[in-house]
């Protein structure tokens, strides 16, 4: 696409940002470029690519594409969200503090507490929002804020907005992983993020078929130092991998819908079923930051918890008797996935930290697909019987 994003909605972005025609031959679609070396016509000048950890053809179109959708100048495509995550945190030094919110992915957690924290790097995880949490938790060593919006798995909802004026008064940058809201729901760089982290393994891909993660961000600084950790820490994508990611963002916006669509459903029928003791859904007026998801997203998502009455072992008993939603981790694909966090996804969180932040051993995390939302139901239903030992 050669004219200026700024002109083009979400969906015409998805579909052709980064990409153009093959000169060569008229592709429309991106060509999968393979080569790991790239020939130069005199020595230490390559044409333009010279080895494809520093950079390849075909993960240069993804990352310009993901900047684009997002609103960024710069985009990092890597080979999972970890290491998206791990990259970025390598900007830190010994004796720098992390400011993070409480509920985070499981993973992000063992990053920040099992491998960073023994090299010197401290993090602390606050309820971003409750009023005052956020100064309280600022002190001299404070270099970076990270926070997911919406959580996983409790689904909260926190002020992009707030956290980011309260962080550029102090001149620390604020990274929001967006991986559950995807881009066609949310623009945290419009609301003043520094950074935006995905895992496209989930929905910016959402074909559950490819593991892959990405930053953007609008600060040329910050984006010549990541691009120079990208190459020298190495975790990159394959061309293949960064292909498959290509493909899934063209149908993101048409697809997210859908998930939306159907999850506020089974949201609304879960809330009113008795064999549910609580429904945790962005979209719901229940919730306790629908009114700031009205404001800060384009919809309440395709995710949603919930507590099974009985507990773990009624969790379990539900889980197990699903047929539709397969029981597995990930979420945002196009097939309905259901998992339970303080088991599978959020095992590496000490059981007394995830009681005490709200995740019970009754929380299921379901991602809504785009199956028929009748079918889905119907399956919810029978599970929650069996759970119920009816």
């Amino acid at each position: 696409m050669s004219a200026s994003p700024d002109r083009y909605a979400f969906d015409t972005l998805a579909v052709h940002a980064g990409q153009t025609p093959s000169p060569e031959h008229g592709a429309v679609m991106e060509p999968v470029v393979l080569s790991s070396t790239f020939a130069q016509p005199e020595p230490g000048r390559p044409l333009r690519y010279d080895y494809s950890r520093s950079g390849n053809p075909t993960r240069a179109a993804l990352e310009r594409c993901l900047a684009a959708i997002e609103g960024g100048t710069s985009g990092f495509a890597f080979a999972s969200g970890s290491a998206a995550t791990y990259t970025l945190l390598h900007t830190l030094t010994p004796g720098d503090r992390v400011i993070c919110g409480d509920d985070v992915y499981g993973g992000t957690f063992r990053l920040l507490d099992k491998v960073c924290r023994p090299h010197g790097i401290e993090t602390t995880f606050v309820d971003l929002g409750q009023p005052g949490a956020l100064e309280s938790a600022f002190d001299a060593r404070t270099r970076l804020i990270w926070l997911e919006t919406p959580t996983n798995p409790l689904l909260k909802v926190f002020d992009i907005r707030q956290v980011t004026e309260l962080a550029r008064a102090r001149g620390v940058p604020v990274v929001v992983d967006n991986t559950f809201a995807s881009p066609a729901l949310q623009s945290p760089l419009e609301l003043g993020a520094t950074v935006v982290m995905h895992s496209t393994t989930k929905y910016v891909n959402g074909h559950s078929d490819v593991v892959g993660g990405a930053l953007i961000t609008r600060d040329e600084a910050l984006a010549e130092r990541l691009r120079f950790l990208q190459n020298a820490i190495g975790a990159v994508p394959s061309p293949f991998d960064c292909y498959l990611v290509l493909r899934g963002v063209k149908t993101l916006g048409v697809r997210m819908a859908r998930h939306v669509a159907s999850a506020t459903e089974l949201a609304r029928r879960l809330e009113a079923d008795r064999r549910v003791e609580r429904v945790r859904y962005p979209g719901l007026p229940s919730h306790p930051d629908h009114a700031l998801a009205l404001r800060q997203m384009r919809g309440g998502g395709g995710m949603i918890s919930l507590d099974v009455a009985g507990g773990e072992p009624a969790a379990r008993r539900f889980l197990a008797s699903l047929r539709v939603f397969a029981l597995a981790e990930s979420l945002g694909g196009v097939e309905s996935l259901a998992e339970h966090p303080g088991i599978m996804t959020h095992a590496s969180i000490p059981r007394e930290r995830r009681l005490a932040i709200g995740l019970g051993d009754g929380l299921v995390r379901l991602s809504v697909g785009v199956e028929a939302v009748e079918d889905l139901w119907a399956d919810l239903d029978q599970a929650l019987a069996r759970a119920a030992g009816l």
